[in-house]
């Protein structure tokens, strides 16, 4: 019979802990048998990776009691727009890396599509379609920088362009806020927009150069922050949604290559391959001020024929 100690068999590292060396494997033997062999998979690694966490710092009833009441915090400052658990996670690094887990490939050649990175809870299945050359900027606020963003989505292994590609994308406005967040100052769907390519597969439209905002402190991710001596900004992004049904479709984050937050993100987001470099502009026809240009590399589905996109946390009525 196991004793209430704090030591498990695949956990072990040390066979001489102190700690009885049974009571993991024993709690993980009290699933039942029907228990879905995905499910038994990761709960009996969550379960593992905890009790060596406890084990490991050697954590104290008190410390424990502190981890409750946090964990209980998260839940409490749930409302809808504010998912404070999501952001637990983004501060923690795990959505940038469960993102990386579910993205990352290959070609034999070494041949990989643009980088993906996190796609962030702001993200909308009711952004139109716009025209190419359309403007996603409904509201102009008065320091914004009219933007001229143009590209070409390509096949990463023939460097050809691929027509009919769509390119989904949304940004915050100069004051750190999605429109979901400032129906004061923002129409829906303010820069927010839809754009397929042409036949040679090019796009572009209008947006604003990306402002670097923080994120919420108010609730318990802020607390976790303080506790890590760690800022709560982000760089400068324009989010991008890239699909098309015979591709694998790649979910990032572009940021300016001059802004200031890029190696301390406070999201763990940032990826060489995902910088923009705004240039000056004149004369354009409608008034841009700046000019970027970036290049999408997709990968044929033949690579990852299972793939697919998170696109389920945008209901906002979901959090």
């Amino acid at each position: 019979m196991a004793t209430n100690g704090t030591n498990g068999t695949n956990g072990v590292k040390d066979k001489n802990s102190k700690f009885d060396p049974h009571f993991t494997q024993h709690v993980i033997g009290l699933m039942a048998p029907e228990t879905q062999p995905r499910h038994r998979e990761i709960l009996s690694s969550l379960i593992k990776h905890l009790h060596d966490f406890c084990r490991d710092v050697e954590l104290t009833q008190d410390e424990w009691i502190i981890g409750v009441n946090y964990v209980n915090s998260i839940g409490q400052a749930y409302k809808k727009n504010r998912n404070e658990a999501w952001r637990v996670c983004d501060v923690l690094g795990v959505e940038s890396l469960v993102d990386e887990i579910n993205h990352k490939i290959a070609t034999e050649k070494g041949i990989e599509p643009t980088s993906s990175t996190i796609l962030g809870p702001f993200w909308s299945p009711d952004t139109p379609f716009r025209d190419l050359g359309a403007s996603c900027v409904l509201n102009m606020p008065a320091d914004g920088q009219l933007t001229l963003f143009h590209g070409v989505i390509k096949d990463a292994e023939t460097g050809k362009g691929i027509q009919g590609a769509v390119f989904d994308m949304w940004q915050a406005s100069t004051n750190g806020k999605y429109d979901v967040f400032d129906p004061e100052h923002q129409l829906p769907n303010n820069l927010r927009g839809k754009f397929r390519t042409d036949e040679n597969g090019k796009f572009w439209f209008y947006c604003l150069k990306p402002t670097e905002y923080a994120i919420d402190t108010s609730g318990p991710s802020g607390d976790l922050l303080k506790l890590m001596g760690r800022h709560p900004n982000r760089p400068a992004h324009i989010h991008m949604m890239v699909t098309h049904p015979d591709y694998i479709g790649v979910t990032a984050q572009l940021y300016p290559n001059d802004d200031p937050w890029l190696e301390t993100d406070t999201v763990c987001a940032v990826k060489d391959d995902l910088l923009l470099d705004f240039k000056p502009t004149q004369n354009d026809p409608n008034g841009a001020t700046l000019d970027v240009e970036y290049d999408v590399r997709l990968l044929s589905k033949k690579y990852k024929p299972d793939s697919s996109m998170l696109m389920g946390n945008a209901n906002q009525n979901n959090f």
